[in-house]
C-alpha cells in the first residue's frame, strides 16, 4: 500500500510563520509537522510515500525531508495549482497507479495510530474515512452514515445532518479515480475530495466511516498549533541528556536534547529542549518546545514554540502563547506579558 501526503498549501493563516517556509515543516515538541504525517503512514504499514507540493513548498519540503530518518523511498509529486484534494489525487495518478492508497493530510495529527484504521480496507471496500464528532460541522466535510457505511456526505453544510466530520485521513482504492474522473469544481473552483466520494456512494460502492480514537488537531492556525504542542509533549518520555548545571530546579516530563546546557534555571514539565541549545537564569514551562541551537537568557517562557537559533533575553514580562520562527531575536523589557508570532529573521526590541 501507499501513502499519499497532502502538503502543497501556503498556510496563509499562520503567516508571517509560513512567509518563507511551509506548513508542514512548522515544528510541534521540536519535529516539524511533515515527519509526523510521514511516521503515521509508515507505523501504518505504508512502503512508499507520495507528497503532494506546490512549486512554492517543494524546496522546503525536500529539505525538510532530507533532516529526517525515513525508511521508505518518498517520492514528490506537483500540483502546480491549488484545485483541491481531489485535484492532488488526480495529480498524483502517476505515481499512484491501481494501488490502494492512505491519504493525509500534512497538518493533521491524531493521538492514536492509523493501523486499526487502515485495516478496515479490504476487497470490496471502495473507500475508507476517518471521522470525528465535532460540535460546530460547518467547517468541516460532514458524513452521514448507516453503522459503519456513509450514506451521504457533503463539504461545509450550512444546517448539517450530523455531526461526524470528515478527519484528513482516508483510505482509497482504485475506484476514486474514476469517481474524480469528469468531476465539476465547486463554488471556490476547487475539485472536492468529498464530491468523489459522494459519487462512490451514488454508485453503490461501500464506503466505510471509521470513528477515530483519541483527539485531532487540524493545525491551521497559531492557537491549534500551541494545543498539539501541548497535546504531543504530554505523552514525551522524560531524558537527559545535555548538561545540567546545579542550580537548576526539574519538575514534570522534561527532555533535554545532546549538547545543551541548562544554568541557574527552571524547567516546569512537559518541556522539550533542543540539541545545543542553552537556557540561563531562565523558567521554562510548562508546555514549552526550544529548538536546538536556540538560546533562552533571564526570561519566563510559558506555552510556547520557540525555533531553531533564537535569542529571547533580557525581558522582564514571560512570553506566554508564542509561535517563535527559526533564526529570531527578541530582546528588551517592559512588565507586560507578551504573546507574539513571529516569521523567520524576525528582530523584536520591546521596551
Amino acid at each position: 500500500m501507499k501513502g499519499l501526503i497532502l502538503a502543497a498549501g501556503l498556510g496563509t493563516r499562520l503567516r508571517p510563520l509560513t512567509s518563507l517556509r511551509p506548513k508542514s515543516s512548522i515544528p510541534v515538541a521540536n519535529r516539524p509537522l511533515l515527519a509526523y504525517a510521514i511516521e503515521a503512514l509508515v507505523d501504518a504499514g505504508v512502503e512508499e510515500v507520495g507528497i503532494i507540493v506546490s512549486p512554492e513548498t517543494i524546496g522546503g519540503l525536500q529539505e525538510t525531508v532530507d533532516g529526517l530518518d525515513v525508511s521508505v523511498p518518498v517520492t514528490f509529486v506537483t500540483q502546480d495549482a491549488p484545485l483541491g484534494l481531489a485535484h492532488a489525487v488526480e495529480t498524483a495518478q502517476p505515481f499512484l497507479g491501481q494501488d490502494p492508497f492512505v491519504m493525509y493530510l500534512a497538518d493533521n495529527l491524531f493521538e492514536r495510530d492509523l493501523r486499526s484504521f487502515v485495516a478496515q480496507y479490504r476487497p470490496g471496500v471502495s473507500a475508507v474515512m476517518g471521522l470525528i464528532e465535532v460540535d460546530d460541522p460547518r467547517s468541516f466535510g460532514v458524513a452521514e452514515v448507516a453503522g459503519d457505511r456513509v450514506t451521504a456526505l457533503v463539504e461545509k453544510p450550512e444546517h448539517p445532518k450530523s455531526n461526524l466530520a470528515v478527519a484528513g485521513v482516508y483510505v482509497f482504492g482504485p475506484e476514486i479515480h474514476e469517481a474524480i474522473d469528469g468531476l465539476q469544481p465547486g463554488a471556490k473552483g476547487e475539485y472536492q475530495i468529498t464530491d468523489a466520494v459522494q459519487r462512490l456512494v451514488q454508485r453503490g460502492d461501500t464506503v466505510l466511516g471509521v470513528r477515530l480514537e483519541g483527539w485531532w488537531r487540524d493545525t491551521g492556525r497559531p492557537p491549534e498549533i500551541l494545543s498539539a504542542n501541548r497535546l504531543v509533549l504530554e505523552r514525551l518520555p522524560e531524558g537527559l541528556q545535555g548538561t545540567v548545571g546545579n542550580e537548576v530546579t526539574v519538575s514534570g516530563a522534561v527532555v533535554i536534547g545532546e549538547g545543551a546546557e541548562v544554568r541557574n534555571a527552571t524547567l516546569v514539565g512537559p518541556v522539550v529542549v533542543g540539541e545545543g541549545a542553552v537556557v540561563e537564569g531562565a523558567t521554562l514551562g510548562p508546555d514549552v518546545s526550544l529548538g536546538a541551537g536556540s538560546t533562552v537568557r533571564g526570561v519566563t517562557v510559558q506555552d510556547s514554540v520557540i525555533g531553531e537559533r533564537c535569542v529571547v533575553a533580557g525581558l522582564d514580562a514571560p512570553l506566554v502563547g508564542c509561535l517563535v520562527g527559526n533564526d529570531v531575536r527578541v530582546e528588551g523589557g517592559g512588565d507586560r506579558g507578551h504573546g507574539l508570532v513571529l516569521g523567520d529573521h524576525a528582530q523584536v526590541h520591546l521596551k
